[in-house]
């Protein structure tokens, strides 16, 4: 279900995301709603899109929602003066699966409402209280050839799986692997060598 604060610019976080973008064209009617959906991978052509329609001026309320599994840094870049300050009458919604694929300066701009997220799929499997080098070592062999975006999502499981079903107060050193995880993801590095880094935290973490 959207919630009431949905009529007002934000990320919505959702695993299906064309369901989402039908159910707000319904909701916002009568209003224009301008979309730039992309199944995959969100690029600076399409921010320039993005933002050559923000610029068409309307009298009235036109909503501009562009959503995809994954945004370039370059595409997000572009859009960050214009989210900050949109043209009157201009509501921009961000439809993505998980708020990792966005950068902090985007996730600054723009409240953040989490909506139909299939949480058996962000939550991993494996118990970080007591998690040995044997389920790091099979954990990774079983995701040794996932894609950067996919590989977000685990970061965020891993610290989902920890704070939520763990209940582990983390150490400054864990949180800092977190942040040091999401950097490395966006300069593209290994997608393994980076859950090794958060999961290994685990190991030595107490």
């Amino acid at each position: 279900m959207l919630l009431r604060e949905s009529s007002q610019a934000h990320i919505y976080i959702t695993h299906d995301i064309e369901d989402a973008y039908l159910k707000f064209v319904d909701r916002f009617k009568p209003f224009r709603v301008i979309s730039f959906i992309e199944e995959e991978k969100f690029k600076l052509e399409h921010a320039k899109a993005v933002i050559a329609e923000a610029y068409i001026s309307e009298s009235q309320s036109k909503y501009i929602i562009f959503g995809s599994k994954e945004f370039t840094k370059e595409a997000q870049n572009s859009l960050l003066k214009i989210l900050e300050e949109p043209p009157r009458n201009i509501v921009f919604i961000i439809i993505t699966p998980t708020k990792a694929n966005l950068l902090p300066t985007i996730r600054s701009r723009l409240p953040i409402i989490h909506g139909e997220v299939r949480h058996e799929e962000n939550i991993v499997n494996i118990s970080l209280s007591r998690v040995d080098y044997g389920e790091v070592f099979t954990f990774l062999k079983e995701n040794a050839r996932i894609s950067k975006n996919d590989a977000k999502v685990l970061v965020e499981g891993i610290y989902k799986r920890a704070t939520e079903i763990d209940k582990l107060i983390l150490t400054t050193s864990q949180l800092d692997n977190f942040a040091k995880a999401y950097k490395l993801l966006e300069l593209n590095s290994r997608p393994q060598s980076v859950l090794a880094l958060v999961l290994m935290g685990f190991i030595h973490g107490d």
